[in-house]
């Protein structure tokens, strides 16, 4: 069994560009980081930046994602309900009602024989969904979790960074590596926190750089400015971006040894009809 193990944590995939991103630079990194496991929230990754779909999982983990993460926009394709309880390696927010579809925590063994477990959970400041406790619904799982593997990787999809931090100080030390996912922009807070967890308050995103969050800019400046409803588009012009984030940790402790971030820019990928949903 490896003394170390590394992750890469790859931020909101937004529609077809940030699909594009990962196909063409996801083997490399896996490559170049020699990381053993990739974590990726897929829940923006449909053409319309909203949702995920069966086929879109299927693409993912045909260019080397092993674990899926979500959050809000999940339910957006009603093809994924039924899909998410016969694939436990795409996760929805754990703290959704019991009856919702999928699970939001798993484990998996990596190719170099590693178990880990993966949590996923969603926060509810700001947020519409009236959702479970986050610290509760975590102090649940990361038990259940410990109980099988002292690796456990954290992607909370939350709005503030009060609520962020909060959690990860709640869980360090239970956990190897806590992230936050959501506002697709990218913090420079990256660090291993006192008692052993890596943290980061937000990956970043996967899409066009030039951009509101992967979305065009002119129809969400109007919204704005006139406060009158406006249909929201994915930015398709390049230059497009690829931000995550790689931990390594220590498989006898759990405990990150490293945190990383990871960035990726790149003018020149094709947006190819393969990619529609």
């Amino acid at each position: 069994m490896s003394a170390t193990i590394r992750v890469l944590f790859v931020g909101d995939v937004v529609g077809t560009p940030g699909r594009s991103m990962v196909q063409k630079h996801l083997p490399r990194l896996r490559k170049e980081l020699a990381v053993d496991l990739v974590i990726l929230n897929g829940e923006n990754s449909s053409a319309r930046g909203r949702g995920i779909t069966p086929r879109i999982v299927k693409f993912f983990k045909h260019v080397g994602v092993d674990i899926i993460t979500t959050g809000n926009h999940i339910w957006a394709h009603r093809e994924i309900y039924t899909y998410l309880d016969s694939d436990r390696t795409v996760l929805r927010p754990a703290n959704f009602p019991s009856g919702a579809p999928g699970t939001g925590v798993t484990t998996f063994t990596c190719s170099n024989g590693v178990t880990v477990g993966i949590l996923n959970v969603q926060g509810r400041v700001f947020m519409r969904e009236m959702l479970e406790c986050p610290f509760r619904t975590a102090e649940s799982a990361v038990t259940f979790l410990r109980s099988k593997t002292n690796i456990i990787f954290v992607d909370f999809h939350a709005e503030t960074t009060s609520e962020k931090m909060g959690l990860a100080y709640y869980l360090d030390g239970k956990v190897s590596a806590l992230v936050g996912t959501h506002t697709h922009v990218p913090t420079a807070d990256e660090r291993i926190l006192p008692l052993g967890t890596a943290y980061q308050t937000d990956l970043g995103m996967v899409g066009a750089l030039n951009s509101m969050l992967g979305m065009q800019k002119g129809p969400i400046i109007a919204n704005f400015i006139s406060q009158m409803p406006t249909k929201f588009e994915v930015e398709m012009s390049p230059p497009f971006v690829l931000w995550g984030t790689c931990v390594e940790v220590d498989t006898n402790t759990g405990k990150a040894i490293s945190i990383e971030r990871v960035k990726v820019i790149d003018d020149q990928v094709a947006i190819g009809s393969e990619h529609t949903d």
